[in-house]
């Protein structure tokens, strides 16, 4: 009896130990998931961002350091007078005595190009005649990022017309000579030109002032039987007259007087300062290269037409 009691006994010892590790092994397993959820729950818990987002962040970051790309400033100048009146009634009467008023150029956009001839014949009878002709040639060239600053592709298209000037077809005598007191820069270009109508004695001033181009050409031939003029008075009238332009050109932009009084101012060039710079205002000028303006500066068979 002893021995099937201690039978029972131990039976029921190792029923309850199997439930004991039964409910010992239910508790680990259970804890398992619990300890996976609050890791994942910790690891949450200190950022909203999706994976990735430090990268863009910090992308960002050094794209928002860079410095903004650098613009070309404005051109000095933003408008032209008109070439017609750049020049005074005595000027006009020196240079084409017996011209009558401008013939303008054509332009779709005086703002940035216009010109102006004259032309005058004194016919003196069996003695012959005098012939002179005038022209005035105005460019302006704005700022922008493909060509660069208007100034420098001014100072590209002056150097362009002095060549074209010294490299005149069947030109005789070509002279250059720079002319001080007339703009930033220019240039004085002289030479005979013989055709059937007689003997020319061309003259072209280029002249360069801020991101403004002025050519202005003048010659002159004696006709039938009249006798040829002087090239040094000829070069004379037309350089006084080109700083007369240039005064013109300062004065549309508000510096300096004109030269619409006859008068030639002796106001010093501008300073391209920057409160100059800003007011200038964006034009409707094609992209400024010489290769988008015919000159007249060497257009001496117009001039013999005329």
């Amino acid at each position: 009896m002893q021995r099937r009691a201690q039978r029972d006994d131990q039976q029921r010892a190792e029923r309850a130990t199997g439930r004991g590790g039964l409910n010992r092994v239910l508790a680990a397993a259970l804890a398992v998931p619990v300890m996976v959820f609050a890791a994942a729950c910790s690891s949450d818990s200190g950022s909203d961002s999706a994976p990735g987002d430090d990268a863009q962040d910090a992308a960002a970051s050094a794209g928002g350091a860079e410095s903004p790309s650098p613009t070309v400033q404005a051109a000095a100048y933003a408008t032209l007078p008109d070439a017609c009146k750049v020049l005074g009634k005595k000027t006009l009467t020196d240079l084409v005595p017996k011209g009558t008023s401008g013939k303008e150029g054509t332009s779709s956009d005086t703002e940035s190009r216009n010109s102006c001839s004259w032309s005058s014949l004194d016919n003196n009878g069996v003695d012959g005649s005098q012939f002179r002709w005038l022209n005035v040639s105005l460019l302006r060239f704005d700022s922008d990022e493909a060509g660069g600053s208007g100034e420098s592709q001014a100072q590209t298209y002056f150097a362009k017309q002095v060549k074209t000037a010294q490299t005149v077809s069947g030109a005789k005598n070509t002279k250059s000579e720079p002319v001080t007191g007339t703009g930033d820069q220019a240039t004085v270009v002289r030479y005979d030109l013989k055709k059937k109508e007689g003997a020319f004695k061309q003259q072209t001033v280029v002249a360069l002032v801020e991101n403004v181009v002025v050519t202005l050409d003048y010659n002159g031939a004696g006709l039938a039987g009249e006798k040829t003029p002087s090239a040094d008075t000829l070069t004379a009238a037309a350089k006084k007259a080109a700083k007369e332009v240039v005064d013109s050109v300062r004065s549309a932009n508000g510096e300096g007087t004109g030269g619409s009084s006859g008068t030639s101012s002796t106001s010093p060039s501008p300073s391209k300062s920057s409160s100059k710079s800003s007011s200038a205002t964006p034009s409707k000028t094609p992209k400024a290269t010489a290769s988008k303006t015919s000159s007249k500066s060497t257009s001496t068979s117009s001039s013999v037409k005329s």
